[in-house]
C-alpha cells in the first residue's frame, strides 16, 4: 500500500483511532463523535471485519453507514440491535467504545459532568455522567481529545465520571475483570496507560511534534513507550476509504482550521 504525501490532521487521527479496535475480536465497537466513529468504521472495513457495529438505529450492519445524508446507500443489514442487546454486550465486556471526555487524568480517570473543584457550584456543568460509570466498570473505553491541553489532560479529573487505575478506589472484593482503557487519542500524539504500575506512556507522536510538547501540555509526568515513534500516515487507500464513509467532508469541521496531518515542530504549554 502507498503512503500518501498529502492528509489532514483529522485523516491521520481516524487512521490512529481505527488502531484502537485492533485484535479486539467480535465485539461492538461504538465511536462517539465523527472522528472516533469514522475511525471504528475504518477498522471495520480493512484489518478487523469481525468487529460488530450499527446503523446508530437498533440493526446490525456488515458495512458502516457513510455519515451525513445516505442518499441512495442502502445499508446491509445483518440482524437486530435493539438496546437490550446492547446493554448484554456493555455488561458482558463485549464492547469498546472511545469516548471524547473534558478531561482525563494520570489514573486514567474521565470526566464529562463537570468542571470545577465545587461540585455544587461548578464553574461548567455539561451533560452528566450519562451512563459512563457503568460502562467504564464493564467493558474497554478508549479516548479521543481533539485539543491536548493541562486543561484537558489533568493531575486529578474535577469528577469522576469514568472509572480508572486509581489504587486508593479500588476497595479488597471489587470486581475490576471487565474494566480495561484502551488509547487516549489527541492532536499530539497516541498515549495509554499501559507503562510500569499504570504510568502514563506516549506511543507514537504525531508529525511535528516532541515528546516535550506533549509533556508541557499535559499535567502529570509522561514516559516514552519503549518503541514510541511516530504515528503512522494515512495511506492512499485508506484516503480512499475515508472519503467513501465520509462523502461530506464532516472531517474537516472538526479540529479548528483543518489543519495538516504534517505540521511544523513547535513548541509550548498551551494556555491555562
Amino acid at each position: 500500500m502507498s503512503v500518501a504525501k498529502e492528509f489532514s490532521l483529522a485523516e491521520l487521527l481516524i487512521v490512529a483511532a481505527s488502531e484502537a479496535w485492533r485484535g479486539n475480536g467480535e465485539v461492538l465497537a461504538s465511536g462517539l463523535g465523527v472522528l472516533p466513529r469514522l475511525g471504528a468504521s475504518l477498522a471495520k472495513l480493512t484489518h478487523s471485519p469481525e468487529l460488530l457495529m450499527t446503523d446508530s438505529e437498533c440493526f446490525l450492519v456488515e458495512e458502516p453507514i457513510p455519515l451525513g445524508p445516505r442518499g441512495e446507500h442502502v445499508p446491509k443489514y445483518s440482524g437486530y440491535m435493539g438496546f437490550e442487546r446492547v446493554f448484554e454486550c456493555v455488561w458482558g465486556g463485549r464492547r469498546h467504545a472511545m469516548i471524547g471526555p473534558t478531561q482525563v487524568d494520570r489514573f486514567g480517570q474521565s470526566n464529562l459532568s463537570v468542571v470545577g473543584p465545587d461540585y455544587h457550584q461548578p464553574k461548567i456543568a455539561m451533560l452528566g455522567v450519562r451512563g459512563l460509570p457503568g460502562n467504564s466498570i464493564n467493558h474497554r473505553n478508549s479516548f479521543f481529545l481533539p485539543s491536548h491541553s493541562l486543561r484537558a489532560l489533568v493531575h486529578e479529573v474535577d469528577m469522576v465520571s469514568g472509572v480508572g487505575l486509581d489504587p486508593a478506589r479500588w476497595q479488597p472484593g471489587m470486581n475490576r475483570t471487565l474494566m480495561a482503557l484502551g488509547i487516549v487519542l489527541s492532536d499530539l500524539c497516541v498515549m495509554d496507560f499501559n507503562g510500569p504500575d499504570n504510568a502514563a506512556q506516549v506511543l507514537s507522536l504525531h508529525p511535528g511534534v516532541s515528546f516535550e510538547q506533549v509533556q508541557e501540555n499535559t499535567g502529570f509526568p509522561l514516559r516514552e513507550a519503549p518503541n514510541m515513534g511516530e504515528t503512522p500516515h494515512p495511506t492512499e487507500e485508506q484516503l480512499a476509504l475515508i472519503r467513501r464513509l465520509d462523502p461530506h467532508d464532516l472531517r474537516s469541521k472538526q479540529l479548528k482550521g483543518n489543519p495538516p496531518g504534517i505540521r511544523q515542530a513547535r513548541s509550548g504549554a498551551a494556555d491555562e
